[in-house]
């Protein structure tokens, strides 16, 4: 690992919206020290150092409260899974991130697939989850559904999107066949084609890694937050400095709010900065 020293900002906000009566997302930040799993705030930042930071966001799905209880399922096996992780060399990460996402997710899945077989109250249970992983200046993510991850490169100004929606509405979109004001209104955009749980037999999430320099942005959000903002929205939020806007996940929250929040909305944005210098 670099010996230059790296730190992490992060900000977090989850809303229930307008119209729903309960809140189905849910999002986890945590860190790990000493083979143990550390919860952190909604706010913060620290060193990075050898410490990894995993940072997540679900959507659940089903009837009654099936898909709150589920989403907090998810976020709560990758507290469960992260110390199997924390062994690992960063050098062998780029080769075993795979097979750890492949555990974690299909560790969600069943449990979600038991519950759901098991009580009429969790009939029909499904989560969407987007995970991402950062160790030293590498950074590992890993997703199903239509949550997402977006990566903001300061250098360069590019914004994109590092995850593909599983929908088909989704694959419409990336192939060009529509453009992003008719993906938005599309009357299938929300039928998703994978997500753990429910009925689906292929949870093989899609991962990937990156190197990122610091001034980088990154989003984890739910499709709450995308539903009400287009790419330009999220794009002049992030933009804007930290002493502007001290905590942008809720800069983006509120924004959907102004705009009619149909759903939950979460957002999650983790800053990669230089750290401090030892004088």
């Amino acid at each position: 690992m670099s010996s230059t020293p790296f730190r992490l900002r992060w900000s977090g906000r989850t809303d229930r919206g307008k119209v729903r009566k309960n809140n189905e997302d849910a999002f986890l930040a945590v860190r790990m020290a000493n083979f143990d799993v550390q919860l952190l705030g909604k706010e913060g930042e620290s060193e990075l150092g050898d410490t990894p930071f995993a940072f997540a966001v679900s959507d659940g799905m089903g009837g009654a409260r099936a898909g709150e209880y589920a989403s907090r399922i998810a976020v709560d096996k990758l507290t469960k899974m992260l110390p199997l992780w924390r062994g690992i060399a960063l050098a062998d990460l780029s080769t075993k991130s795979t097979a750890f996402f492949n555990s974690l997710f299909d560790d969600i899945h069943r449990a979600l697939c038991y519950l759901g077989t098991s009580y009429e109250e969790c009939l029909g249970m499904e989560a969407t989850f987007s995970l991402i992983w950062f160790s030293g200046r590498r950074v590992f993510f890993a997703h199903i559904g239509d949550t997402r991850i977006y990566h903001f490169e300061a250098a360069s100004g590019r914004f994109r999107q590092l995850t593909e929606d599983d929908t088909h509405v989704g694959w419409l979109y990336r192939t060009g066949r529509i453009n992003e004001r008719e993906a938005r209104s599309h009357p299938r955009r929300h039928i998703l084609q994978k997500a753990l749980g429910g009925q689906n037999q292929f949870v093989t999430p899609q991962v990937g890694q990156l190197d990122c320099e610091p001034g980088d942005r990154f989003l984890v959000c739910s499709d709450g937050v995308t539903e009400e903002l287009y790419d330009r929205d999220i794009i002049e939020i992030l933009e804007r400095p930290v002493s502007v806007v001290a905590n942008p996940a809720a800069a983006l929250v509120e924004a959907v709010l102004s705009r009619g929040a149909r759903d939950n909305a979460t957002a999650v944005v983790i800053d990669f900065q230089l750290g401090f210098t030892p004088s």
